[in-house]
């Protein structure tokens, strides 16, 4: 691979701390009411989506737990 020989000068960096603007940008635009609330309200169904999640996972999850009898279908029972 082709790698520089001559160094390279950081001068410019130096100078970006001494640099100050006079130009404020301008000031961020508040949030409704009706923002906040859709905002709450998408957060509220994304944590109550991972807590239902999580209470129907959990029994799925646990290998503790023996069937009480095993499952058969009613075609085998008249054989």
């Amino acid at each position: 691979m082709f790698r520089r020989r001559e160094p390279v000068p950081f001068a410019f960096i130096a100078e970006a701390d001494k640099f100050r603007s006079n130009v404020t940008p301008p000031p961020r635009e508040r949030a409704t009411a009706s923002q906040i609330a859709g905002r709450t309200l998408i957060g509220l169904t994304v944590v109550a989506g991972l807590v239902g999640s999580l209470l129907f996972g959990m029994p799925a999850m646990s290998a503790d737990q023996s069937p009480a009898k095993t499952q058969q279908s009613e075609a085998s029972d008249g054989r």
